[in-house]
């Protein structure tokens, strides 16, 4: 039986046989929102893409071969993980002030001394951290001060505050500009637009200031809701991340970026009863971030979700149909697998490393 995919229909039958469940990846559909995603911003070479989505060194690779020459990670593993796959501009967009952590991330500057590495700091502690640490360090380590547009997480306010900050990096010679992460702007597009256009205005007026002082400072930032809304005269690098994969929410939400479904949950149906079929991916297979049925796409109604089950409202399978799922939150779910099934581009089928969970370094020379 085929079963099909209500976003951008992929049948489960075009995928081997193979132990489920499974993260599944289409290359082609990688490549093709890259293409769009370039487009909305104004080509590729605007593009820093968040690598969070995804931790997967070839994906990295894929990207630098179709121009995309810098990106953003969340963590250690991840910085590490995208120089290692032969990127030479990293921003590390974690603010933390944890002195191990900030050691790590200088040390990889000798590791990679033909990359660019960039940090984050959102407060005076934070910069008094990087100061001790960063005496006799190379000169391709540098900072963005992280502002909160209001979003409430990290940063520090838009506003003399910030300027402060700024002028204390400079100071150390070693600032690159701001980063700004507006993760809270959903809605409408013109709800959203205008939010941007607000705080794009301040960040205007932070940059006069800078430039009054001498001071040349670029921005990094944005999210999926936003990156196509930013003049390219105030944020020189956006940074979305799921476009990757897309994933269900987007999938409804920004239709206009033409994104396909490009990672999915490759399940398989273990039992049926009146109305209901039970499927072997559950929590620790599909992530349970979101409200329960909203976690994916791709089969019936979710009546419940185990750690290895997933009960579905269904007539229609049997015992022994596949399906492909759209994760409602790709990201979390691409995280949940060591390794992905990939569709290439030549249609051949291959499993392929990613970092899944792994938080430890995983590059000490190179």
């Amino acid at each position: 039986m085929t079963t099909n995919n209500p976003f951008n229909p992929v049948a489960a039958d075009l995928v081997p046989a193979v132990s489920t469940p499974c993260f599944v990846v289409m290359e082609d559909r990688v490549l093709h929102n890259l293409k769009v995603t370039a487009q909305a911003c104004g080509g590729v070479q605007r593009l820093m893409p968040h690598v969070k989505t995804h931790r997967a060194a070839w994906l990295v690779a894929l990207l630098l071969a179709n121009g995309v020459d810098a990106f953003k990670a969340s963590t250690l593993a991840e910085v590490e993980m995208v120089l290692a796959a032969g990127a030479t501009r990293v921003t590390w967009a974690f603010p933390t002030v944890n002195p191990q952590n900030i050691a790590r991330f200088i040390e990889l500057a000798s590791v990679f001394p033909k990359a660019e590495l960039t940090g984050l700091i959102d407060s005076r502690e934070g910069l008094d951290v990087w100061t001790r640490l960063l005496d006799g360090a190379s000169s391709s380590v540098r900072l963005r001060v992280d502002l909160d547009p209001g979003m409430g997480r990290t940063g520090v306010a838009m506003d003399e505050a910030a300027l402060e900050l700024a002028r204390g990096v400079e100071r150390l010679g070693r600032l690159a500009g701001w980063h700004v992460y507006d993760g809270h702007i959903r809605g409408a597009y013109d709800e959203r637009k205008a939010k941007v256009e607000k705080l794009a205005g301040t960040l205007e007026l932070l940059q006069s200031s800078l430039r009054e002082d001498g001071i040349d400072a670029d921005v990094v930032g944005a999210c999926s809701y936003t990156f196509d809304l930013w003049p390219r005269s105030v944020m020189r690098y956006v940074s979305p991340g799921t476009w990757v994969y897309s994933n269900a929410q987007h999938l409804r939400e920004l239709t206009h970026h033409n994104w396909v479904a490009a990672g999915f949950v490759l399940t398989t149906v273990v039992s049926t009863r009146n109305g209901t079929s039970t499927l072997d991916a559950g929590s620790k297979a599909i992530s349970p971030d979101k409200p329960l049925l909203q976690r994916f796409e791709g089969a019936g109604d979710i009546v419940m979700m185990n750690e290895e089950h997933t009960v579905i409202r269904s007539d229609a399978l049997h015992t022994g149909d596949r399906l492909l799922l759209i994760p409602e939150h790709t990201c979390t779910t691409a995280y949940l697998y060591s390794n992905a099934l990939v569709r290439s581009l030549d249609g051949q089928w291959e499993y392929r490393e990613q970092l899944g969970n792994e938080r430890s370094v995983v590059a000490l020379t190179r």
